[in-house]
């Protein structure tokens, strides 16, 4: 399968580096990190995962740096995880809205986080909100009632929760990812649009029977290389959930846009398929 040049794509997963030392990026999770080499990775807590993680190196326009990497693999748009505090994004956001779009990472251990949803889609326009049940201290499992004013809210807002699920990266408890809570909550929240993120291995076989038994619930394959993208995945995506898997990378973070293009001319996925994973399916469910 060669992938035409021409195709939308959009990459649910990519961040605009703002200094050469990203190791700041991880900060927030170090009260759960335990183990001595957690704590001592320089570049990510997950690191021991991640052969080459990719060195962007200094730049004076690290947005340029951004959209020249997007153009070399002819990336059409590309979901960046927003911060207020971010000067650069906020640039970003206002001086090229055609090629950048924000999820807004939310922690509902923050009183008023749904309300400050609400205020980030009205002044910047977010398109998604992401989470990362494990991550947090303390940490929330995803059908913890604590969720339920977040997921009321993207549900009015009509945007959808993209969240971490499955055994996390780095050595942190992985109970709040469990794939089999997801159940309950598309259950509960019919409306709510669930994108499902990194993976949900172990238990991809049970991700893709949630997908088929709620119309709402999707998979974006960030943080893996088109390799070793799980096979049931691929088949699900395939077959009767060709309107349901999106492609989303994982640059800067862990993977570089060379290691990810040069393997997915390789995938198990059908030429009338690629389009649909590649951004169609994006496009549709974030309204772009």
């Amino acid at each position: 399968m060669s992938i035409n040049k021409d195709l939308f794509t959009v990459d649910l997963m990519l961040g605009i580096p703002e200094q050469e030392d990203r190791s700041d990026w991880y900060t927030f999770m170090e009260p759960l990190l335990r183990d001595e080499e957690s704590k001592s990775m320089f570049k990510m807590p997950a690191q021991y995962m991640f052969k080459d993680i990719p060195e962007t190196g200094s730049h004076d326009d690290f947005i340029q740096y951004t959209l020249d990497q997007m153009d070399k693999f002819h990336i059409n748009m590309a979901m960046v995880g927003f911060h207020e505090s971010s000067e650069v994004k906020i640039k970003a956001g206002k001086d090229h809205p055609d090629r950048f779009f924000f999820d807004m990472p939310v922690n509902p251990n923050i009183e008023g986080e749904g309300q400050n949803i609400k205020r980030m889609h009205d002044d910047y326009g977010i398109k998604a909100v992401s989470a990362f049940p494990s991550g947090m201290h303390p940490q929330i499992a995803i059908n913890d009632p604590k969720w339920h004013p977040i997921y009321e809210m993207c549900i009015e807002l009509d945007i959808p929760f993209f969240c971490c699920v499955g055994v996390p990266g780095p050595r942190i408890p992985m109970a709040p990812q469990k794939v089999e809570l997801i159940d309950e909550v598309c259950w509960y929240f019919p409306e709510l649009k669930f994108v499902m993120r990194h993976g949900a291995e172990p238990w991809t076989a049970l991700a893709c029977k949630l997908m088929l038994k709620y119309p709402n619930l999707y998979y974006s394959t960030s943080a893996f290389s088109p390799k070793h993208y799980p096979k049931d995945v691929m088949h699900y995506a395939n077959t009767r959930g060709q309107d349901k898997v999106m492609y989303a990378g994982y640059f800067p973070m862990g993977l570089s846009l060379d290691k990810i293009f040069s393997e997915m001319e390789s995938i198990p996925i059908k030429d009338e398929v690629l389009p649909k994973f590649l951004g169609e399916n994006a496009r549709k469910l974030l309204k772009l």
